[in-house]
């Protein structure tokens, strides 16, 4: 190779190298721009407490007082509906079990005279948008059902803790009730230190996103 083209090439080496070199920032900056938080997630929350709303595949006891033929077990079909003896079509996701007990009522009232309809839910998942979702470095990202007094170590322990590449004080809830508001957690305070005070309450539709370190 003459000496210009060899020139040539180191030049075409080093351009490639800086563009590489530019990718990365901007891929490293992206990555922590997605983790970044302004202020500790609150110790404690002040909204009201939450009634729990059906979601699809949540299973549902149907009860008709005094009328055990009209009485049955469901599961909510992915539509958000189901079916009962004598009432077709009853949408139930997204709404509390005491409303779909109050519309099976009206529903059944055009056969027998003053149904008394309960609706429990012994299997459930809750409605989509209240489930609390855990990605990144989880060993197994997951949407978990929300429960009352739920904080951020219960939902970990669902999604099997951390994986061994997680910075877990990086840690970052995202509330969707605030608008996507974000803050931070110290999820490898909690874990692995035993600091309870970084166990920091949830709300239904908060994403916790646990970060890679970087080496």
């Amino acid at each position: 190779m003459t000496q210009p083209q060899s020139m040539l090439s180191s030049q075409r080496f080093m351009r490639a190298m800086r563009w590489l070199s530019a990718v990365m920032a901007a891929t490293v900056l992206a990555a922590c721009s997605s983790y970044s938080a302004t202020e500790p997630a609150p110790s404690k929350i002040s909204a009201a407490p939450q009634r729990y709303r059906i979601g699809p595949s949540d299973t549902l006891n149907v009860l008709v007082w005094r009328n055990p033929e009209l009485s049955t077990t469901v599961m909510v079909r992915p539509d958000g509906y189901i079916s009962t003896p004598l009432v077709d079509d009853l949408q139930a996701a997204g709404r509390s079990p005491v409303d779909v007990a109050r519309d099976i009522e009206k529903a059944l009232s055009r056969y027998i005279r003053d149904p008394v309809v309960s609706v429990t839910v012994p299997g459930f998942q809750g409605d989509i948008s209240d489930q609390v979702r855990i990605v990144g470095e989880a060993a197994k990202p997951q949407s978990v059902p929300y429960r009352q007094n739920m904080t951020v170590l219960d939902a970990i322990l669902q999604a099997g803790g951390m994986t061994e590449f997680a910075d877990g004080n990086k840690t970052v809830l995202i509330r969707s009730s605030q608008g996507d508001k974000r803050y931070s957690v110290r999820l490898k305070d909690l874990m692995q230190r035993g600091d309870l005070s970084a166990n920091v309450p949830v709300m239904p539709g908060d994403i916790i996103l646990v970060p890679a370190g970087f080496f």
